[in-house]
């Protein structure tokens, strides 16, 4: 910056028209730390030392008036009404040609002014004493002679008259208080009276003299501001012009990917360097996002809308993983049936699908306070409708509670040849048979499905309502290693038209990847590097289909596309002594169905025996003698509990007097006497035998 002359911003802007811009500026000194900022209409503007600043524009907005008398300012606007007037200067002029200098530029709209001479003056034999005053009329040019004003002269008594004064003549002359009236407008275009001061001509707001400067506002770009900055003309800067020196420098405009996106066609295929690269913790998982950092390079091929879609991995043991995938993917998927973990997930799933067919792939015991059926694996449903249903419970009528609920049709599968004909048509009366599933009911359910069709990506989304579960059967072979060939179960997600930059680096340039511009927050600057490819053999672009995304990509997805979703159903809440005293066995309909038939003796008599009672009941007093007849064999009862104590008496076996006992003996040896005991033993296994196998059955 040498040889050159610092001036404050508000006088250099001032010396301006844009007849003369763009002019370049360098900022060389101010108060500063670390730069000086300044807050203006919500916008911050910083310049620093040394900062370069290129002024593409000025626009007047409004005038800063100061009160010389105590250094006070004010702005007035540029529209402001009022009118003000020269004020006089107190320092005399040398020449006449001075003073008329100092008139506006259109000096002819502004006569007549008058002034005084504080000296004799004497030319053309004509003299004029000290301390008259003379009215300049017009100014006069003739060829080959000085120019003139023509003024006139009041004399004594009345007299006048006219004089022609060369401009070059020397005296002190002082201007005179005159009526004429200016507006902002008009001051402000002419530099003469922007050196005067005025005072209002409505002496009520201000008496004292007052100096006008205008303020523009000021429009300018500087090297990595995106927007064109707009600030005053008032900062309190100095700068010094350097345009000469920098008219080679390029100021870098920072753009984003979105802002790149309204670029023109023509811009692209270009070379952008990257500015701010992606942030730190980013939604992609993939080879490319590692080489964007900052001041490295890009090519930008050209901009597009891409049909995607997002892929889940199914849950497992590993983690689950993401994909963003293009709809130009070339492998071939096949349906997989998808599987619910509640009615409500099935409800959801039905309104997308009508007429969705699950089969059950586990048991579910009915609960009858709940509303809850019975479910068995292997049932297969077909959703109706979605309805409403009354709980049953034990209380009055106002207690009873009605939820939501899915209406299915129980579809059984037709059974084997050798089944009786009879339980055929049992069968088919139950067919139809229509059942209630409260939607906040749990299950296990698969859906049932006949297609084995194989899809290409862009028909599952043509022909079928998402979410849908799928499996890649045959791997696209552009790709070198296709991620989703050999996953077991893929959900597609969702859908969408993303518009997207396709790009590669400069060393591949035929290896292209797809930046979804709403996605990736990174900024870039157009370059005037030349492409990486002679001009007239552009590459064979070979664009990655697939591109891996983490959870955060995924959750953010859905909360764009289901903003407000509505959580499942609560049950509802229930009365807890209603609760405890409508328990009931929980049994599934076929277990049921088995009981009634299998009901037996054995069965009654298990109910019967109370081995595990604490309480026994009292033995049977014994049967009265009759004759020498052995008493009657009783069913042997469960054995004592050892924790009442001593053992009763044996009440099985008469007691007798000796003199009666040969005789008994003889009874006794006659039935067996001996042995009752074993045959009541094996009876009771062979009671038990089946009681087991009852238990078994349940």
């Amino acid at each position: 910056m040498a040889g050159t002359t610092a001036l404050p911003l508000e006088q250099f802007i001032a010396s301006l028209d844009n007849t003369c811009l763009p002019r370049i500026l360098q900022v060389c000194s101010g108060v500063y730390f670390q730069g000086s900022i300044y807050e203006i209409s919500g916008s911050e503007v910083c310049f620093s030392t040394g900062d370069l600043i290129k002024v593409i524009g000025i626009e007047l907005v409004s005038v800063c008036c100061e009160n010389i008398s105590n250094d006070e300012k004010f702005e007035l606007p540029i529209n402001h009404t009022g009118l003000f007037k020269v004020v006089p200067e107190t320092m005399p002029y040398n020449t006449i040609e001075e003073m008329i200098s100092l008139r506006p530029v259109g000096l002819e709209s502004c006569l007549p002014f008058t002034f005084t001479n504080h000296s004799k003056m004497t030319f053309d034999n004509f003299t004029l004493g000290a301390g008259r005053t003379l009215t300049v009329i017009s100014t006069e040019q003739h060829e080959g002679q000085e120019d003139q004003v023509r003024c006139h002269v009041k004399g004594q008594q009345g007299a006048s008259a006219e004089v022609c004064i060369p401009l070059s003549f020397q005296g002190e002359f002082s201007e005179c208080e005159n009526e004429e009236r200016f507006t902002l407008q008009e001051i402000m275009s002419s530099p003469c009276l922007r050196s005067r001061r005025f005072h209002f001509v409505n002496t009520t707001k201000c008496e004292q003299p007052l100096v006008l400067s205008p303020v523009y506002q000021v429009h300018a770009i500087m090297n990595l501001r995106k927007n064109i900055l707009k600030f005053p003309s008032s900062l309190e800067v100095d700068v010094v012009d350097v345009t000469e020196v920098c008219k080679d420098v390029n100021f870098v405009t920072p753009l984003s990917l979105t802002e790149v996106l309204s670029q023109p066609d023509e811009s692209f295929p270009s070379v952008v360097e990257i500015l701010e690269r992606p942030q730190t913790r980013s939604l992609f998982k993939c080879s490319w996002l590692p080489e964007l950092n900052r001041n490295s390079h890009l090519v930008f091929h050209k901009k597009k809308h891409t049909p995607m879609v997002l892929l889940s991995s199914s849950k497992s043991r590993k983690a689950q993983q993401y994909f963003l995938v293009s709809e130009q993917y070339g492998g071939r998927f096949r349906r997989r049936p998808r599987e619910f973990n509640s009615v409500y997930e099935v409800y959801v799933a039905s309104i997308q699908a009508p007429g969705l067919k699950v089969s059950v792939t586990r048991n579910c015991e009915d609960v009858e306070e709940e509303g809850l059926p019975s479910l068995s694996v292997g049932e297969q449903l077909q959703v109706v409708r979605c309805d409403r249903m009354e709980l049953p419970c034990t209380g009055s009528a106002a207690q009873k509670q009605s939820v939501e609920a899915l209406l299915c049709q129980r579809l059984q599968e037709p059974d084997d040849e050798d089944d009786d004909d009879e339980e055929e048509e049992v069968k088919q009366e139950n067919e139809k048979e229509e059942i209630f599933l409260p939607l906040y009911m749990p299950g296990h359910f698969v859906e049932v499905l006949s297609d084995n069709k194989k899809y290409k990506l862009r028909d599952l989304g043509k022909e079928f309502s998402l979410p849908l579960d799928v499996k890649v059967v045959s791997r696209d072979t552009e790709i070198k290693t296709d991620p989703l060939f050999g996953l077991a179960s893929l959900r597609i997600e969702g859908a969408m038209l993303e518009p997207t930059i396709q790009a590669s680096l400069p060393d591949s340039p035929d290896h292209c990847f797809e930046i979804p511009t709403q996605w990736i927050s990174m900024s870039v600057s157009f370059t005037k590097d030349p492409l990486p490819w002679p001009s007239d053999q552009p590459p064979k672009c070979h664009v990655d289909r697939v591109t891996e995304v983490t959870d955060t990509f995924f959750y953010e997805f859905h909360k764009q596309g289901n903003p407000e979703e509505a959580p499942p159903p609560r049950p509802p809440k229930g009365n807890l002594s209603s609760t405890k005293s409508c328990k009931k066995s929980k049994k599934s309909k076929a277990d049921k169905s088995k009981e009634r038939a299998d009901k037996s003796v054995p069965t009654k008599k298990i109910a019967d025996l109370t081995l595990n009672s604490k309480k026994r009941p009292p033995a049977p007093p014994p049967p009265p003698i009759l004759d020498d007849q052995p008493p009657p064999i009783v069913p042997r009862k469960h054995s004592v509990d050892v924790t009442k104590g001593k053992a009763l008496p044996n009440t099985y076996v008469q007691r007798e007097d000796p003199k009666k006992k040969a005789a008994l003996c003889d009874v006794a040896a006659d039935v067996d006497s001996d042995h009752d005991y074993e045959t009541v033993d094996e009876s009771l296994m062979a009671m038990m035998k089946t009681a087991q196998e009852n238990v078994q059955f349940f």
